[in-house]
């Protein structure tokens, strides 16, 4: 098992407590929870591959994915109050997930001859379209249209690997500094309250 492949399990079960933690608090019913769950877990990455007509979806061709869902939605059910002590712990893990998502929905895109720009944009989408759908099925207004920076540090994370990439930087080390810009514009944006300006 590659380490890559690791964190996006990992990364896969972190959004899927996530999903089911959000409908927890309001319903106890675990197919609800599990339902809300599974579609932030891969509801990004898939909606990605239907766009890119990319087949077999991700989850559906590696059954893994869909135990690493299954068991944050158990976790998020069994231990609802001891997960939900640990916000600022998901808040990070959820931080690092998008980061990494990001990246691996670019090197996707590209991989399929899309366009820089189209692979962009592929990135966003994968790292915060399942937490927009959760949020959506929660009835909360989606993070993507809340004053925090979340969606433009992904994209920018996606622009800064679409010009690594192509001024030739080493995959690995591409990989590392275009999350840790996502990360870090998301972790400071957070603490010191930073939004884009509104349209008045």
């Amino acid at each position: 098992m590659t380490l890559q492949y690791a964190l996006e399990l990992v990364g896969t079960f972190v959004f899927a407590i996530s999903g089911a933690l959000a409908i927890r608090e309001r319903e106890h019913d675990l197919f609800g929870a599990g339902f809300t769950g599974f579609i932030t877990a891969i509801g990004g990455g898939t909606l990605r591959d239907i766009l890119l007509d990319s087949y077999p979806l991700v989850w559906i061709g590696d059954i893994y994915f869909l135990y690493a869902i299954l068991l944050g939605v158990l976790a998020a059910f069994i231990f609802p109050n001891f997960l939900s002590q640990l916000r600022k712990t998901f808040f990070l893990f959820d931080t690092l997930g998008i980061g990494f998502f990001t990246v691996l929905g670019v090197e996707k895109a590209l991989s399929l001859g899309v366009r820089p720009e189209i692979a962009a944009i592929m990135g966003m989408f994968s790292a915060v379209m399942g937490g927009v759908i959760r949020d959506t099925l929660t009835n909360e207004i989606p993070i993507l249209f809340r004053k925090e920076i979340y969606a433009s540090a992904c994209l920018a994370g996606a622009i800064l690997y679409l010009l690594l990439n192509y001024l030739g930087l080493d995959r690995d080390l591409n990989l590392l500094i275009s999350m840790s810009m996502v990360i870090s514009i998301r972790l400071v944006a957070v603490k010191y309250k930073l939004s884009l300006p509104r349209l008045d």
